[in-house]
């Protein structure tokens, strides 16, 4: 009887305490009791033997406790003195053509001799001497030269029988100038004298029409004109509705004539200008005014056409009423 209580109670101590899952109860020696989840119910004895904490736990912790070096998975580098060299030895990339380029070769004595020769400038050859038969502008080039000089009625030029275009070649001091063809004369040209050296004045026997208007120099102009050259028989005064211009105030007189006729008549009119009372002058698209006298004729620019750049008429502008005549 004694014996059978004996083995319920030593049943009794061995038997171990139940924890609901996910909990489970551990009593680890000289430290508190610890729960740990789980995913069952585990049964622990009341007296659990003692553990080795310093001992791993988990394969884990053994990786963390053998830690390995990078370096010892990487291969191998062979650095041997006889590999480092090669590496090395690596030339630039020629380009192909420099290696067929043949030597630039050096100038002759014939062609140096020929470069030196280009560069001296032979002056022109004069053929012959014209007069001019009106003050003319002298310029360095045709067209498109600039103007040098202005030369005087009847002054003797060189010629070289060169033409281009409207322009003849002349030679002043050994270098090649230019001028209008149509100024040159192979005589020097003679003014022609004014009748009793004072410009006419009668009424002209074509009538006086076309001084209705004109002040009294224009109207000293037109008779002066009617007098000397009888050929010419059209002439432009009063236009009032050419605002701007002087022949809406009376103060200016178209003469329509061409060729050498008109150079005479442009001529005649700047020798008399004081008389006449002429204070500018326009034809073949040359323009004289009393203020630039000293620069004889100065070209215009083209306007497209022979009437706007007066080559059928001597265009005349006056002061008023200063002449003398």
């Amino acid at each position: 009887m004694a014996e059978g209580r004996h083995r319920q109670a030593r049943h009794r101590q061995a038997r171990p305490k139940v924890i609901g899952p996910g909990i489970v109860k551990v009593a680890i020696p000289g430290a508190a009791v610890a729960l740990l989840a789980t995913g069952s119910a585990v049964a622990f004895p009341d007296e659990a033997p003692q553990q080795d904490v310093s001992a791993a736990s988990s394969p884990l912790q053994l990786k963390r406790e053998a830690p390995t070096s990078r370096d010892a998975l990487r291969p191998p580098l062979d650095l041997s003195p006889t590999q480092a060299p090669q590496q090395q030895k690596k030339t630039a990339p020629v380009a192909k053509h420099l290696k067929k380029q043949a030597p630039i070769p050096k100038p002759s004595s014939v062609k140096t001799r020929a470069a030196e020769s280009a560069k001296t400038v032979l002056p022109p050859k004069i053929t012959g001497s014209k007069f001019t038969t009106t003050d003319v502008n002298v310029w360095s080039a045709p067209v498109t030269g600039s103007l040098l000089t202005v030369l005087e009625k009847g002054s003797k030029v060189s010629v070289t029988g060169k033409v281009q275009g409207a322009f003849a070649e002349i030679v002043r001091d050994g270098v090649s100038r230019w001028v209008k063809a149509q100024y040159l004369a192979a005589t020097k040209p003679v003014d022609k004298p004014v009748e009793e050296g004072t410009p006419s004045q009668a009424a002209c026997k074509s009538g006086s029409s076309v001084e209705d208007g004109l002040t009294a120099d224009a109207i000293r102009v037109h008779r002066a004109i009617c007098h000397l050259f009888p050929s010419v028989t059209s002439y432009g005064g009063l236009r009032s509705g050419d605002s701007g211009s002087e022949h809406s105030s009376g103060r200016a007189l178209d003469i329509m004539v061409s060729g050498q006729t008109g150079q005479e008549i442009a001529d005649y009119l700047k020798a008399n200008r004081k008389a006449l009372g002429v204070s500018e002058l326009l034809w073949e698209q040359h323009i004289w005014t009393v203020q630039r006298s000293s620069e004889g004729w100065r070209a215009m620019e083209d306007r497209g056409g022979a009437t706007a750049n007066h080559y059928d008429h001597v265009h005349v502008s006056v002061y008023g009423n200063s002449g003398t005549a």
